[in-house]
């Protein structure tokens, strides 16, 4: 399992307002009229009037014939008609036609995309105080559209539509002191927005606001209130909140811990297509926590992570696949999904792709093709893939036989506590091959495998137990109370 915390920048939808004005003092009756048309909803008669007022060159009417144009109200939709008719607005200084005409330069309607065009326009409702216009144009600033990509600009116009109270902006302006872009790291300043963006029902803030609270980044750490803030950006269908809702839920981070109401939030993300969610939820019907034990269940769902590309679903529908758990046996199907796995550094899939090139399943035999997959993982650590290593150096399959590297191979594993690698490295050094006879290492090694065996694989453990008393009765009393207290003091190291 895994926690994913991101961080969004959100664009808003279009923004378009009708604007009633009744400051002329003629023909305003009739301008006022099509106001009341509008509402009403007879769009036809608003049109009617609006047009007149247009043509005389009245913004207000002309931004609203735009509007209808836009809306396919009264008229049919058509963009670049009211393209034309914000631009003759947005001429005279109307800050909602230029915010309206940069929109549909930024997004191509009715015009070519022109994010310079956009910018223009943007910046000149954006100086007259235009909240939305100042928030876009710190998009256009922070993603370099139109513009080189200037931080420091972007939350120069967050922070002017911030304080007019755009959420948006609001959230965005935290986002860029959480991460310090534009403005110094303060993660305290970054909560303070977030707080007000968060209130006023903005689901990315409620999720960041979590975060922080979850972090203890600018507020205290308060594993209740980061809920409470996943909670809200959860039920309006944040998935990335719901991911995190669940994980609160599963590992009872100051909630009661309750594997169904996990499950229930990880769904919820799983079907937006969150593929942490769908991994998470794979592994709850895989060992049936919170829902019924369901290896096809539990598939499907890591089927839909692994096709997404996330490497511990590819794994573990490589072993579902090797299994036959949930889906029919098919040892060439689990190869290819732990390769994808394997291409990615997952040690586990790496070395369980070697033991299908080592034994032939699902691929052709081929021992230099395994050297090199358990070599990969046992470079990272993967202790079953060093003795693996170990057997092949040992037995010469796939690399020339080499005993020594046999040994450093063995000793990896067997440090880590690998108790088939401490049988082995037991041997070598009884045998003398790769480094120097010594009962005495011997001794240790064969007696803490002898340990470690677990009951299931009693035969080996008597083998270890057996080859352990024969190295003893080649020792002095001395020499064996010596490895006796060496095994017992040994600790496992990791890697």
């Amino acid at each position: 399992m895994e926690t994913r915390w991101t961080v969004r920048l959100r664009v808003p939808a279009v923004v378009l307002l009708l604007m009633a004005m009744s400051a002329f003092s003629a023909p305003a009756q009739t301008f006022d009229e099509a106001v009341a048309a509008y509402k009403r909803g007879d769009y036809a008669a608003a049109y009617r009037g609006f047009r007149v007022h247009a043509e005389q060159g009245r913004a207000a009417a002309q931004f609203n014939i735009g509007l209808m144009y836009h809306k396919g109200q009264g008229v049919p939709q058509d963009y670049a008609e009211a393209a034309k008719w914000f631009r003759q607005a947005a001429e005279q200084g109307r800050a909602s036609a230029q915010f309206n005409i940069g929109l549909m330069y930024d997004k191509g309607q009715g015009v070519p995309q022109d994010y310079a065009e956009a910018m223009k326009w943007y910046r000149r409702a954006a100086e007259q105080g235009d909240a939305d216009a100042q928030f876009n144009l710190g998009i256009m600033y922070h993603k370099g559209q139109g513009v080189p990509q200037d931080y420091a600009e972007a939350a120069k116009w967050y922070r002017r539509a911030a304080e007019q109270g755009d959420a948006s902006a609001q959230s965005n302006i935290g986002f860029m002191y959480r991460k310090g872009e534009g403005v110094p790291q303060d993660y305290a300043e970054a909560a303070k927005w977030y707080r007000r963006a968060a209130e006023q029902g903005d689901a990315s803030a409620q999720f960041n606001l979590g975060i922080m609270y979850h972090k203890g980044q600018g507020v205290p750490q308060d594993y209740a209130e980061a809920t409470k803030w996943f909670r809200q950006a959860a039920e309006q269908g944040r998935a990335v909140a719901q991911f995190n809702l669940g994980i609160m839920y599963h590992h009872g981070q100051r909630v009661p811990q309750d594997y169904a109401e996990a499950a229930k939030w990880y769904r919820r993300a799983a079907d937006q297509g969150d593929a942490s969610a769908q991994f998470n939820l794979g592994i709850m019907y895989r060992k049936g926590e919170g829902v019924p034990q369901d290896y096809a269940e539990a598939a499907k769902w890591f089927r839909q992570a692994a096709e997404q590309g996330r490497a511990d679903a590819q794994f573990n529908l490589g072993l579902m696949y090797r299994n036959g758990q949930g889906v029919p046996q098919d040892y060439a199907e689990a190869a290819k999904w732990f390769r994808q796995a394997a291409d990615q550094g997952i040690a586990s899939a790496q070395f369980n792709l070697g033991n299908m090139y080592a034994t032939r399943q699902g691929v052709p035999q081929d021992y230099a093709e395994a050297v090199k997959w358990f070599r990969r993982a046992a470079e990272q650590g993967d202790a079953s893939a060093q003795f693996n290593l170990g057997v092949m150096y040992d037995k010469g399959k796939g690399v020339p036989q080499d005993y020594a590297e046999a040994m450093k191979w063995y000793r990896r594993a067997a440090e880590q506590g690998h108790a088939s690698a401490q049988f082995s490295l037991g041997n070598m050094y009884d045998n003398g091959e790769g480094v120097p006879q010594d009962f005495v290492q011997a001794h240790i090694w064969l007696n803490l495998a002898a340990s470690l065996f677990p009951a299931s694989e009693k035969e080996k453990r008597h083998a270890a137990q057996r080859m352990r008393d024969k190295v003893a009765s080649r020792l002095t009393p001395a020499d064996l109370a010596l490895a006796q207290r060496l095994a017992r003091e040994w600790r496992p190291k990791t890697e």
